[in-house]
């Protein structure tokens, strides 16, 4: 299964083009990550890939066909790309866990039993069957995300969108976030991803697309694409740290901190 954009544009208003000739495969690496300062289109970029706007230009496509925008199609493609927003609050709807896990499954008609098992499965793979039975109200922010993170889970899409997934986590959420991206990964989905943490990005992606003012500007390895310091700058971005400290103290170029401590 694919998915990508192919020749993409977007304008809000006429002639003001938010998004200019895009050309993405989100399908080629199981975790990938879009980045760029404010204002580079990297949410309209991913209300396009949801089918919540529709191209000026270009298309975008499921399984190398353009998707289909009609409401019974939407339907579809949103159970195989769903997204998770930077606040969990925006997409928790009940007062407890299991029901709102339930929620997006109940509305699909699945029977009981079929939603019983598919909330177990996720609840093991976002680590939630401690909390499942408490209230939301008294889940921390780092275990709402995860409860928010099970919703679109539960769908069993195969793409998964992440908008600033460990924004207002502290160092022992951003922790789990990564290992639940991995663990997503691991499953076989797909997790595409933006962040302004760019030692996020540089740890968990295994391929970066890089925007600016709505272009596609560079695009490759972690490794590879942070590695040139003017133009990371030049776009409004930062290099991760492990890539300053090879290139100021000629360290060998880690990807993760632990190889570091190995070595």
């Amino acid at each position: 299964m694919t998915l990508s954009v192919s020749s993409v544009s977007f304008c809000y208003e006429e002639d003001e083009f938010v998004l200019n000739n895009l050309n993405m495969d989100f399908s080629s690496f199981p975790v990938i990550g879009v980045v760029g300062a404010n204002g580079c289109g990297k949410s309209t970029l991913f209300k396009l890939l949801l089918g919540l706007h529709i191209p000026t230009k270009g298309e975008v496509k499921w399984n190398d066909q353009p998707i289909n925008y009609s409401k019974s199609s939407l339907i579809e493609h949103r159970k195989r790309v769903t997204l998770l927003f930077q606040e969990p609050d925006q997409q928790i709807f009940y007062t407890d866990v299991y029901n709102d896990i339930a929620f997006s499954l109940r509305n699909l008609g699945v029977n009981e039993s079929e939603i019983a098992t598919r909330i177990n499965q996720t609840l093991d793979l976002v680590d939630a069957k401690a909390f499942v039975h408490k209230p939301i109200q008294y889940l921390s922010f780092g275990q709402k995300k995860r409860v928010a993170l099970a919703g679109s889970l539960v769908l069993d899409s195969q793409f998964l969108l992440l908008d600033e997934p460990t924004a207002g986590l502290d160092p022992l959420g951003t922790k789990q976030m990564k290992s639940l991206i991995r663990s997503v990964a691991k499953s076989g989905k797909n997790v595409v991803m933006s962040s302004h943490d760019i030692n996020l990005i540089y740890d968990v992606c295994d391929y970066v697309y890089v925007m600016s003012h709505g272009e596609l500007v560079s695009q490759g390895k972690p490794e590879d694409v942070f590695l040139d310091k003017a133009f990371i700058e030049q776009v409004g971005l930062e290099q991760p740290w492990l890539v300053k400290m090879h290139q100021q103290f000629d360290i060998p170029l880690f990807r993760h901190e632990h190889e570091m401590v190995a070595e």
